[in-house]
């Protein structure tokens, strides 16, 4: 079977990630500019490949101070590392959806995560362009890629949790 090329379709896509905050409310970010590109055998995915990489200069959370604080030394250092990126090692079954093993890549660091990929289906859209879509799932402890800035609460706790929850909205093209 002849290896499939599939690229991001990113106005049909998103990348989120949530923090718990005051270790009461969770705070939502994204990353608005990103690529990834993925191998597949034909419409199968199991054994294929998947690789991103997301800009942290387009980093939002809707809030600007915020936003430059993440930006800076403290957390990601976008001046030193302007990319996030991430490689697949493995795509296996898991029933309907996908696990995703790889290393990913953040301040320098890089260490092996496991995503889930609920597998939404393929469809081809009214300009005859054939379609995958996944909603990806994961988790990540940020002091693992270097990002240690926090902060004690007199009331015991920490402002900033330690585990990362990322999700994704993933829309990709089949190239011809």
């Amino acid at each position: 079977m002849a290896t499939t090329k599939w690229t991001l379709d990113p106005t049909h896509s998103e990348l989120q990630f949530k923090v718990k905050h005051l270790m009461i409310t969770t705070v939502t970010g994204s990353l608005k500019t990103f690529t990834a590109d993925l191998t597949s055998e034909g419409d199968e995915f199991e054994n294929g490949e998947i690789a991103f990489s997301g800009e942290i200069a387009s980093l939002d959370t809707g809030n600007t101070d915020r936003d430059n604080h993440l930006k800076s030394a403290d957390f990601f250092d976008a001046e030193k590392f302007s990319t996030i990126e991430f490689k697949s090692s493995s795509i296996e079954k898991d029933g309907s959806d996908y696990l995703v093993k790889g290393d990913l890549t953040i301040k320098g660091e890089t260490k092996s995560v496991k995503l889930t990929a609920e597998f939404g289906g393929i469809a081809t859209d009214p300009w005859g362009n054939t379609k995958a879509g996944f909603t990806l799932s994961g988790k990540i402890n940020r002091s693992d890629f270097g990002l240690t800035w926090n902060a004690a609460l007199e009331t015991g706790g920490v402002m900033v949790s330690e585990e990362v929850r990322i999700l994704g909205e993933l829309q990709f093209v089949k190239q011809a």
